[in-house]
């Protein structure tokens, strides 16, 4: 199923695609998707539901973030071999994890915001894992299990703040619009095979980005595995995965963000993102 959350910002509803791709409410269902509701019960009530009965919502209406609130928002760095490389940095042995701030979450069409002392704002395309259930101390093998669904997230980056202002790269990645995420959240069984999806960037109509899930240095069980070693995961948690080569820091020179640009976020089943810069007034 494709959930999403529909609504001026704040007042969101939660909602799902029928076989028709009209929007449907699911409010009387589901409270939000939220930490409270992002678990694999919520998601067998809703499969209980007959989903063309429930009551339409206005397909044109603004689409919010596909997920609000998650207690932890985790982030991969380097995890794809050729963004290593660009980025002149050593592929890892070990998975890098950094926290992204929850505050940072927009929707999948709102504006990316560059903030007043920013001048390095690039973008990476990435795929999120949301988390389902409590999870400690997995075995890589049952990894899946863990794993609710995906949804595309933008990972925004100020470069300068991430590299050269006193080594958190959580200081880069958490401006008030660095994670637009979505359009919707696609459960695991939608995905036939989560190691072989393609994710594309393109900047003002021209390919930035391009990669394939196959091409990451640790995929989606392996990271869930990972962490849980050393935090316990919980329902609504999110871990976005890492980036493909293409991203603006790489470039000779670089090329950042600026204001007017367009992005254009695809990634197999996912979806489609399109989010428009701006500047912070």
């Amino acid at each position: 199923m494709k959930l999403l959350r529909v609504g001026l910002p704040g007042k969101e509803k939660p909602a799902i695609i029928d076989n028709e791709k009209n929007f449907r409410d699911l409010s009387k269902v589901v409270s939000d998707f939220n930490p409270q509701n992002l678990n694999f019960d919520t998601i067998e009530k809703i499969n209980q539901k007959n989903i063309n009965s429930l009551p339409l919502l206005n397909n044109n209406e603004r689409i919010g973030s596909c997920v609000t609130n998650p207690v932890n928002f985790l982030a991969i760095g380097l995890n794809y071999k050729a963004h290593a490389d660009e980025t002149n940095s050593a592929a890892p042995k070990e998975p890098i994890v950094f926290n992204k701030s929850p505050n940072c979450i927009i929707g999948p069409y709102d504006d990316v915001v560059i903030p007043k002392e920013s001048n390095s704002l690039d973008h990476e395309v990435e795929i999120a894992v949301v988390i389902g259930k409590k999870a400690k101390y997995v075995n890589e093998k049952n990894a899946q299990d863990y794993i609710l669904g995906y949804c595309i997230c933008n990972d925004i980056s100020e470069r300068d703040w991430q590299k050269n202002r006193g080594g958190q790269w959580v200081k880069g990645k958490s401006g008030d619009t660095f994670g637009p995420l979505g359009p919707y959240l696609v459960t695991k069984d939608e995905i036939e095979d989560p190691f072989n999806l393609n994710l594309s960037l393109d900047l003002n109509g021209k390919r930035r980005q391009t990669g394939n899930t196959k091409l990451m240095i640790f995929n989606f069980n392996f990271l869930i595995s990972h962490i849980t070693q050393f935090i316990t995961l919980m329902p609504g948690d999110l871990i976005t995965t890492g980036t493909p080569s293409g991203v603006g820091m790489g470039m000779t020179p670089p090329e950042y963000l600026k204001e007017g640009d367009q992005m254009k976020l695809k990634v197999d089943g996912l979806g489609e993102q399109n989010t428009k810069v701006s500047k912070e007034k």
